[in-house]
């Protein structure tokens, strides 16, 4: 059992860093764009790398490179989502503990 937690453990560790990971990367990248009058990465993408994982990387980067933070649907909306991932996590912890 032990072997078995510890393999799932590394998955959704792993998971959540290329998560994370991908949510900076396209975070800077959206930034970047805006600053040089690019194509922007569509808010769409931004939301669901956020509810796939990445909502914490992705307001941390947005605080740190300032990106977004005058638009209320970001900095309501990520950490709205960052609550309810922590309530799923909570109550699958309880379920399966």
């Amino acid at each position: 059992m032990f072997t078995e937690n510890l393999y799932l453990t590394i998955i959704i560790s792993v998971y959540l860093l290329s998560v994370s990971f991908y949510s900076v990367i396209i975070t800077c990248t959206d930034k970047r764009c805006a600053k040089k009058g690019k194509r922007r990465i569509p808010e769409k993408q931004l939301f669901g790398a956020a509810l796939l994982g990445g909502s914490a990387a992705m307001y941390i980067t947005m605080r740190v490179i300032h990106h977004k933070t005058l638009h209320k649907r970001f900095m309501i909306g990520l950490p709205l989502i960052m609550l309810l991932q922590a309530a799923i996590v909570i109550c699958l912890y309880c379920l399966f503990r």
